[in-house]
C-alpha cells in the first residue's frame, strides 16, 4: 500500500484540489495522511470529510508534520506530498510502477511549474537540470514530492527536525546512503508558484539558490538564514 504523507497549515483552500486529484487517479491502493499543524482554519475538517487520516502536531515544519504523518502510516511505501499540489491523471499508477521497476529505495521528481511565463520555465529547466546532476553524487528533492520505502524512512530516523531549511535534501542524501535514489522519468510533478506570486520571482529565486548553494558541499542549515515560512498563505 502507498502512503500519501501531506503535511498541513491552514490548507482550507488548496487541499481539497489535491485530494480530490487523488481521487480521481486509476490507482487506489492508498491511504491518506494529513499531517496538520493545529491549523486555525477548516482544513481538518475538510480532510475528514475528503475520507483522509488526520493527524496533528502543534509544532509547525514541515519536518515535524511529515515525521508524524509516517507515524501513522501503514503503507509499505510512503509518498510526500504538499498540500498546494494537483496530480494529473494516471501519476499514482505511473510513479508506482516506475518506482518498483526499477527497485528504488527512495526517489525525487522532475518539476513542472505551469507556467509558460519566462521565469517559471526557467526555474524549471535549472532545478531539474540540478537535481538531474546531483541524483548521481549529493541527490536531492523538493519536499513537494519524494518517494521512499517506509524501511529507508524508519532507517534514518524521518526527516531531521532540527534543520530549518533544506530539510528534504538532506532527508534525500541520507536515504540515498543506504538505498538506491533515483529521479522518476515518466511523469513530472506539478509544482506549485504561489509563494513565487506572494513573495516575488527574484526575490525566491535567490532565496532558493542560497539555500541550494549551502547544500552542495553537505551543509545542514540549521539557522534561518532566509526568511521561509511554512503555512503563511
Amino acid at each position: 500500500m502507498l502512503s500519501i504523507i501531506i503535511p498541513t497549515l491552514n490548507e482550507e483552500k488548496y487541499l481539497p484540489l489535491l485530494i480530490d486529484s487523488i481521487h480521481r487517479q486509476d490507482f487506489s491502493d492508498y491511504e491518506i495522511i494529513v499531517s496538520d499543524a493545529n491549523s486555525e482554519d477548516k482544513t481538518r475538517e475538510i480532510a475528514i470529510a475528503k475520507g483522509a487520516m488526520v493527524v496533528v502536531d502543534e509544532r509547525r515544519h514541515p519536518s515535524f508534520q511529515r515525521n508524524t504523518g509516517a507515524k501513522a502510516a501503514q503503507g509499505d511505501t510512503f509518498l510526500f506530498l504538499d498540500a498546494d499540489s494537483v496530480l494529473p491523471d494516471n501519476f499514482l499508477s505511473t510513479v508506482v510502477k516506475e518506482f518498483q521497476n526499477r527497485k528504488l529505495g527512495v526517489a525525487g521528481f522532475y518539476l513542472n511549474f505551469g507556467s509558460n511565463k519566462f521565469i517559471y520555465r526557467l526555474c524549471s529547466l535549472g532545478y531539474n537540470f540540478f537535481a538531474w546532476f546531483r541524483q548521481y553524487w549529493r541527490p536531492i528533492s523538493v519536499g513537494a514530492g519524494i518517494m521512499v520505502r517506509s524501511d529507508v524512512h524508519r532507517r534514518i530516523n524521518g526527516f531531521d527536525e532540527t534543520l530549518f531549511v533544506a530539510e528534504d535534501f538532506d532527508y534525500c542524501y541520507r536515504s540515498s546512503r543506504i538505498a538506491k535514489f533515483r529521479l522518476l522519468k515518466m511523469v513530472r510533478l506539478p509544482y506549485s508558484i504561489r509563494r513565487m506570486e506572494k513573495e516575488g520571482d527574484f526575490k525566491v529565486l535567490l532565496k532558493w539558490l542560497k539555500m541550494g548553494t549551502r547544500t552542495i558541499w553537505g551543509g545542514r542549515i540549521k539557522k534561518k538564514i532566509v526568511k521561509y515560512d511554512f503555512g503563511n498563505y
